[in-house]
């Protein structure tokens, strides 16, 4: 996953820190953007701020990445969030693993997929290292 999108999340769990004291909204209920104190506002935005400052060759992916997010269904955004949740908790072993299964089902159509992922959840672990010994992630991308 990108990083604006793992920085929003970031952002998002990291909210409960800040104190509103002077705002009588319902728990769990965040109030709106034009609610929030400048404090706060800067406090959200800073990291994706520190990164654009940082990186000028990548603003245009950024700039795209933050428009197809945008775009996306709620219901989308909320399981990209949960896998970014998840790659960020896996070991390095287990990502090149899953980029390795993301590479090989990458033209398959949903069917194809599914009856991959069957087949691979069959496999003992034995096979599973054979396999990605045979079929390895591609070089990860410089960014």
């Amino acid at each position: 996953m990108n990083r604006t999108i793992r920085l929003t999340i970031l952002a998002l769990a990291l909210w409960p820190a800040f104190a509103f004291a002077q705002s009588a909204a319902v728990p769990n209920q965040y109030p709106e953007w034009d609610q929030l104190t400048q404090a706060q506002r800067d406090a959200l935005v800073a990291p994706l701020r520190e990164r654009w400052n940082r990186n000028p060759d990548e603003r245009a992916r950024m700039a795209e990445r933050a428009q197809r997010w945008q775009s996306m269904p709620r219901d989308q955004r909320e399981r990209a969030g949960h896998g970014m949740q998840r790659w960020e908790h896996m070991s390095p072993e287990q990502r090149g693993e899953a980029r390795a299964l993301f590479h090989a089902m990458r033209g398959l159509d949903k069917e194809q997929r599914k009856a991959f992922m069957a087949e691979w959840r069959q496999k003992t672990p034995q096979q599973k290292a054979d396999w990605l010994k045979a079929h390895p992630a591609p070089e990860k991308r410089e960014r």
